[in-house]
């Protein structure tokens, strides 16, 4: 088990309840999907995971690597694997995407008394990914998410989950603001990211057009008022396509 959530409580800081008791379990190589209404805990609990200091965790645990990194601060998260792509990325003016990058790798490699990798190598692995992801060789001596469309910008998430390699990449509404080449693109890369010995995604998203890209199996979570409400196949996408959230509503007054 890569990921395993217990009873998992947490507040906003002004009190408020919103996660309500998450119980999940991640294996590695599987793609977990959650949909749900608006303001039901989706981003909340992205946030949690990768330890976002806007919240307070109440009650429950989360293990991951069979360690309860509840208490673990954001960044020793992401030495041990935890990567979290931001529905609006923060602009940096003055920074560039490919010393960000670096910067974090070697903090990562750091962590893990591991040896830095040479700038040299840094650059030839970009200029790979930046051809899998059909952006242009300046692209990353651009300033972080400086001036960025908003396709542009899940664009930069996704080069940076390549770059870092993380185990557990959580894509929080990676597909919104892409138009369908960009779609593509991203379904490709996360096709090709996705291992079933080494790594795990959760993808956090409003529609299914995304979904329909992957050639791997995934498993649905209906997250509902703080809750994972039902699990299933895809074929659960097809009655959310269907019949909206609605019906959820009405069985869990």
């Amino acid at each position: 088990m890569l990921l395993k959530i217990t009873n998992l409580h947490a507040n906003s800081k002004n009190g408020k309840e919103i996660l309500k008791g998450i119980n999940l379990n991640i294996k590695v190589g599987e793609i977990h999907v959650i949909m749900g209404p608006n303001a039901s805990g989706k981003s909340t609990l992205a946030s949690v995971i990768a330890g976002k200091q806007d919240y307070n965790i109440i009650k429950g645990n989360i293990l991951f690597l069979n360690k309860n990194i509840i208490n673990f601060s954001p960044d020793i998260r992401s030495h041990l694997g935890i990567f979290l792509t931001f529905q609006n990325p923060t602009e940096i003016p003055g920074l560039s995407i490919i010393n960000f990058v670096k910067n974090s790798i070697n903090s990562i490699r750091k962590a893990k008394n591991l040896q830095q990798i040479s700038s040299r190598e840094i650059l030839l692995k970009a200029r790979k990914i930046s051809s899998l992801l059909n952006i242009e060789k300046k692209f990353i001596y651009r300033f972080l998410n400086d001036g960025f469309s908003g396709g542009e910008k899940k664009l930069n998430e996704i080069f940076q989950m390549m770059m870092l390699n993380p185990i557990f990449t959580i894509l929080d509404e990676i597909d919104s603001g892409l138009d369908i080449d960009a779609l593509r693109t991203v379904s490709r890369v996360i096709n090709s990211f996705i291992n079933k010995k080494k790594n795990s995604i959760l993808i956090i998203t409003h529609y299914r057009r995304l979904l329909d890209y992957l050639n791997s199996d995934f498993i649905i979570h209906i997250l509902y008022n703080g809750k994972i409400i039902k699990s299933g196949t895809k074929q659960l996408v097809d009655v959310i396509e269907k019949e909206g959230y609605d019906w959820i509503k009405k069985n869990n007054k």
